[in-house]
């Protein structure tokens, strides 16, 4: 296959004056060649769909014949012959009548012989591309869900393994009271133990195919449409829609699309606190780095969050599925095309670049390097003043009103910054204080290690509750 090659040139330039260049062309599309899993990929593929519809083909000729519709021998002559149809020839009839189902459908019939003749039967185009969808989906959501699984186990061993490692939790980007590695590692945790709860709940709703006809009144069906329909269903192991017209009510379709961006956006946020943590002055993360790997083409010394930022940034392009997804609900009557296009394009993309970010978020997650020591300096680096909140509450239990408590320390906190004192030191120097704490107390209640409250034990709790789901 050959494109024209564009170029620029002077008027004098002898390429204006003749046939522009062929040149092979390449792939255009980056999940082509640099993102993606084989396997993902290959549930979006032509072939794959190609197959799919076959497929559905078959279980229609199946349930037509089981409800006496069409003799039993041709419908086993289509479920055993449809298979040797090839996309190959179905494109050639596609070039001749412009039209993808029904040149699938005459491919599946030169290869079944005079049974051939039975071949969408009864059906129109969507009640076998929709349905197809839905076999496409159901594999698509296997994917996903095995590396949500796998997500979920990775985060579940660094939240064990870092339960009782104390760091400086942050709120508006400022060092505020301490927090646990493990309890930010658990709260990613519980955020993809919904994403997989959501899934299964999703799945049925989703995993829908439909034999309705041309507006949903099955009349070329007869009186046993709803019996085909659920029998074609059940051959293919999928559920069945109650009522439609001419397609899946696009509504099942969007909540795909939503929980690809719910997930994204999940490793988004995942991938926003590593870069964050990796920055030269917290250094408190960092991504995996290949021995040989190189940061920077100009500065030798880099070692950026390459995969993280990856992430990051294709979230953005899965996300951006779901405008189109939920316009595709909005049709005309019974149908239009609008959705059609829009879904060639989604479908693919979407459920690709969400299965590559996964498995890139696994990565990271099982490689990342934790640096204790830049951890113990940023916890320590405000000079107790981060626990402020401690001597505040202890303050108002000994009796000071709570709304002194918080003006006492908030001024003296403020001295120890602009003085770059230990705040210890300035509390002690304070008799509103030490009226009530001597100053050995105070060490203790601006010791980080003794202000995490329960996270330790929350984190416990929900390794435990969560485990089951990694299997």
């Amino acid at each position: 296959m050959y494109v024209f090659f564009p170029r620029i040139f002077s008027r004098r330039d002898p390429f204006l004056t003749r046939q522009a260049k062929q040149v092979p062309t390449m792939a255009i599309h980056p999940i082509d060649y640099r993102y993606g899993t084989p396997e993902m990929r290959a549930v979006w593929s032509e072939e794959n769909r190609f197959r799919a519809i076959v497929t559905v083909e078959a279980a229609l000729a199946r349930a037509e014949a089981a409800h006496g519709m069409i003799p039993p021998a041709d419908a086993e002559t289509i479920a055993a012959c449809a298979g040797r149809a090839r996309p190959e020839r179905a494109k050639e009839i596609e070039a001749e009548i412009n039209h993808d189902m029904m040149a699938i459908v005459k491919t599946i019939a030169e290869v079944c012989g005079d049974a051939g003749r039975w071949i969408h039967y009864g059906a129109t185009s969507n009640d076998i591309l929709d349905t197809a969808t839905a076999l496409q989906i159901r594999e698509s959501l296997t994917l996903i869900e095995e590396k949500l699984q796998r997500l979920l186990s990775v985060l579940l061993d660094r939240s064990e393994e870092t339960k009782t490692l104390v760091c400086a939790g942050r709120t508006h980007g400022q060092i505020g009271v301490p927090t646990t590695y493990g309890l930010r590692f658990a709260i990613w945790a519980a955020e993809v133990a919904r994403h997989i709860e959501r899934l299964r709940q999703m799945r049925p709703r989703v995993v829908v195919g439909q034999l309705t006809g041309a507006v949903g009144t099955q009349a070329a069906l007869g009186d046993a449409g709803i019996e085909i329909q659920e029998t074609m269903m059940e051959i293919l192991g999928i559920g069945s829609v109650d009522v439609s017209n001419q397609v899946v009510s696009r509504d099942r379709y969007a909540e795909y699309f939503m929980l690809l961006a719910n997930v994204a956006t999940t490793l988004d946020k995942i991938g926003l606190e590593i870069r964050l943590m990796q920055r030269s002055e917290i250094g408190e993360l960092a991504e995996p780095f290949g021995k040989r790997q190189v940061g920077s083409s100009t500065m030798p010394h880099k070692r950026n969050p390459i995969r993280s930022e990856q992430v990051c940034g294709l979230a953005r392009i899965v996300r951006s599925a779901v405008e189109p997804a939920l316009l595709n609900n909005v049709l005309w009557d019974e149908r239009d095309l609008t959705n059609s296009a829009p879904e060639r394009v989604i479908f693919p993309e979407a459920s690709v670049l969400t299965d590559h970010i996964l498995k890139v978020m696994i990565e990271v997650l099982k490689g990342l390097e934790i640096d204790h020591e830049r951890i113990r300096r940023n916890l320590m680096l405000l000079r107790g003043v981060n626990l402020a909140e401690s001597v505040m509450i202890e303050l108002t239990k000994r009796g000071m009103n709570r709304q002194e408590a918080h003006e006492v320390m908030r001024t003296a906190s403020m001295e120890a910054l602009a003085r770059d004192r230990d705040l210890g030191q300035v509390l002690s120097e304070r008799p509103e204080v030490t009226r009530f704490i001597s100053p050995g107390e105070l060490d203790a209640l601006l010791d980080p290690n003794a202000y995490t409250g329960t996270a330790v034990r929350q984190v416990g709790r929900l390794i435990e509750k969560l485990r089951p789901l990694c299997s």
